[in-house]
């Protein structure tokens, strides 16, 4: 079953995430969606609570009122311990309360009132305080849940083991979403859908596990700013305290030997700003051209004069080689997307789950613009990242997988005899349809922690 922003605490087990173009919606209150009626059927345990629930009150809440719903049902129903190997149990866990600020609290009484409003009188009432408590666990502690592919964000979840996990701006760790496969002939080869905390590394005896809750590719002012807003703590981690690679995220450019004047980068900087603002505000009115306009106006002026690190920069290549994939200008957002590996290579950690994300984009895209020697390294590259960061039975290196093996066949045939290659390949893509590219989104997962 998929459904836009359906999310389960702990398992998940009976939503399979799939994203398919027909969806047959819940006849009862016409917001879940399934693929099919099996998914549906399985579904049906744990959504009819909250099918009645919406039919009853006529709208569906948001997602921080659906999940906590969802969470006390799964309470009343099983107790606080739902598994041998859980360590916590959401009572233990802060829901800081006291430290939301003024503009966030109106927010968060918003959410009782629709969740006092959306709970049925015919489940067991919860007091005030249980419920915030709930909220409070979910605005501090949520996960991302995203499809079987993990490139689309779908809903949040709560997991209690991983709440444990401390962060750091650069881990030892990665938190994944494996939806599992049900897909074997066999059943014996079904996975269930489970989260994994997977080692990016060796780490030794007594060393503490952490991941990051926040995206490395932003200034540690920024990042520790955000930590504080959203999970309540001063970041001291080594990264932060020595500003590690903020000089780099930041720098200018160096044209022939000669570094570009402070006061000119600075200007740039600053332009730069406020062009990604214009181009956010494109890209969720879904208005590319305009996207693609701002970004190459932008691009122009940052040559030569920002460094191939600057994060500004990086942000313009990234949704230029997006965009212009899903406009099919492949050549140009091959370019793009080279520039921005080349980038992230020098910046994020060599086992980042974001930059092996990004590393398979750009190999697809080098593919669809016919150069199959830059993508088939830059498949390899980003395999040997997912196999560590995803692990060999995540669906998504599964595919990447079998990218490889073709794409090493192509260039094969590539170095064989470059004129057939080529006339193969115009063939076979005349004789199908030409597919679009996904359509890019408002704001790609970077990581599986949730933000506001």
């Amino acid at each position: 079953s998929s459904n836009g922003e359906e999310c389960h605490w702990l398992s998940m087990k009976n939503h399979c995430f799939r994203r398919q173009e027909k969806l047959q919606r819940c006849g009862q209150c016409r917001f879940a969606q399934y693929c099919d009626r099996t998914c549906q059927r399985a579904a049906w345990e744990e959504h009819k609570q909250e099918c009645a629930a919406i039919k009853s009150y006529g709208k569906v809440p948001n997602e921080n009122v659906r999940l906590a719903a969802r969470i006390l049902w799964r309470l009343d129903k099983d107790g606080s311990v739902v598994s041998d190997t859980q360590l916590t149990g959401l009572d233990e866990l802060e829901d800081h309360i006291y430290d939301i600020s003024e503009d966030d609290l109106k927010d968060f009484k918003v959410d009782i009132h629709n969740f006092l409003d959306f709970w049925p009188r015919s489940s067991k009432p919860h007091t005030v305080d249980n419920v915030s408590h709930i909220l409070g666990v979910i605005n501090c502690n949520g996960f991302m849940v995203s499809d079987q592919r993990g490139l689309q964000a779908v809903g949040v979840g709560l997991f209690p083991n991983l709440c444990l996990v401390n962060h750091d701006c650069w881990p030892n760790c990665t938190v994944i979403l494996n939806n599992g496969n049900q897909s074997a002939v066999d059943s014996m080869y079904h996975s269930q859908k489970r989260i994994e905390l997977r080692a990016l590394g060796k780490i030794d005896p007594g060393e503490e596990v952490t991941v990051s809750y926040v995206d490395y590719l932003n200034l540690s002012e920024d990042r520790r700013r955000l930590l504080k807003q959203q999970y309540f703590f001063d970041c001291t981690c080594e990264h932060c305290t020595n500003k590690t690679k903020d000089d780099l995220k930041m720098a200018g450019a160096v044209v022939e030997g000669e570094k570009v004047p402070e006061e000119t980068v600075k200007e740039v900087t600053e332009y730069s700003r406020t062009m990604l603002e214009k181009m956010e505000k494109a890209r969720i009115e879904a208005n590319y051209n305009e996207v693609v306009k701002i970004c190459r106006e932008c691009v122009e002026k940052q040559e030569n004069v920002l460094a191939d690190t600057h994060i500004y920069q990086l942000r313009m290549w990234s949704t230029l080689s997006e965009v212009l994939s899903y406009l099919q200008f492949f050549e140009e957002a091959a370019t793009f997307a080279r520039k921005m590996v080349e980038g992230y290579l020098k910046l994020y950690h060599p086992n980042n789950a974001q930059l092996g994300m990004a590393t398979m984009r750009a190999g697809v895209t080098h593919w669809q613009a016919g150069f199959i020697e830059i993508a088939h390294g830059m498949i390899c590259k980003a395999y040997a990242i997912l196999m560590i960061t995803h692990g060999p039975t995540h669906p998504i290196t599964k595919d990447l997988e079998a990218m490889r093996m073709q794409t090493e066949m192509e260039l094969r045939m590539f170095k064989q005899n470059e004129y057939v290659y080529h006339s193969m390949r115009e063939a076979a893509l005349k004789n199908q349809p030409m597919r679009m590219m996904a359509e890019p989104v408002a704001e790609s997962i970077k990581n599986l922690f949730r933000r506001k």
